[in-house]
């Protein structure tokens, strides 16, 4: 991550930070967000700082387009550190991600395209203005929320997550649940890491086992663009598992990420 700076502020300051009153950090409703991805896609992109505590370079940005301003988070593919166990481009995993979960219908991870910004190609995810005192952990307390941790359950299966940690699943304004960081997904060696074990064993809904058919059945080619072709078949082999079972997947004890929040 040589040469990467944190733009306008300084490196340790966090979102609250820069937005102290929690009005002033997004006025994005939920219309904004199902029309967020032209802004993404075509916008000027502005660093306003470097997110905390995170392992590769990942900045928080404005995004305009004319009189449309929306917030992304920006992960620029000079920003990743080397992993033995993923190719460079860990960026084209975050995308892959979100364009399987629109396949699937879920809509359970904010939109995501690749741009060049400031520090080079990346990725720009629309940031959600979410609770952040919020995660899995408090979050699947409460029924409401179960609909869509069933969608990131089963997606996360279906991507290999392995670092599905429990702040990665944020409880936005419009009370809809949202999965972020997916740059490590879509393994051929099946590792999954998840916090989301509560549903172990459960029968599958059915209109999740409908949608998992399609992408057992073939890959859009807006998912199969971000995967090379052996992690194409591993996705659709691993559709073929919860097909088989109707089951949401069991831990065997190994599966967890660290820290889980």
């Amino acid at each position: 991550m040589v040469g990467i700076s944190a733009g306008k502020t300084d490196i340790n300051r966090s979102v609250s930070d820069l937005y102290p009153d929690p009005e002033d950090a997004l006025s994005l409703s939920k219309n904004d967000f199902d029309s967020a991805e032209q802004i993404l896609s075509e916008g000027e992109i502005e660093i306003l700082g470097r997110m905390p505590y995170s392992s590769n370079a990942t900045f928080l940005v404005d995004v305009t387009l004319e009189n449309d301003m929306v917030k992304g988070i920006y992960k620029p593919l000079k920003g990743e550190r080397p992993l033995w166990d993923f190719p460079p481009g860990l960026y084209k995993r975050e995308i892959a991600t979100y364009e399987l979960s629109e396949q699937l219908g879920w809509s359970v991870v904010p939109p995501t395209i690749e741009r060049e910004g400031p520090h080079g190609i990346g990725s720009v995810q629309l940031f959600v203005d979410a609770d952040f005192s919020q995660h899995h952990f408090t979050l699947v307390e409460n029924p409401r929320y179960h609909a869509d941790l069933r969608k990131l359950c089963a997606l996360d299966f279906l991507a290999n997550n392995t670092d599905r940690k429990a702040g990665h699943c944020l409880l936005s304004k419009w009370g809809r649940i949202y999965g972020i960081d997916h740059g490590l997904c879509f393994s051929t060696e099946f590792k999954l890491r998840t916090v989301i074990w509560d549903f172990a064993g459960e029968r599958i809904d059915s209109d999740l086992i409908k949608a998992i058919e399609g992408a057992g059945t073939q890959l859009s080619g807006t998912v199969t663009k971000w995967l090379a072709p052996d992690e194409q078949l591993a996705v659709i082999h691993r559709a073929e598992i919860l097909l088989n079972s109707e089951l949401f997947p069991e831990d065997d004890g190994y599966r967890w990420p660290w820290p889980l929040i």
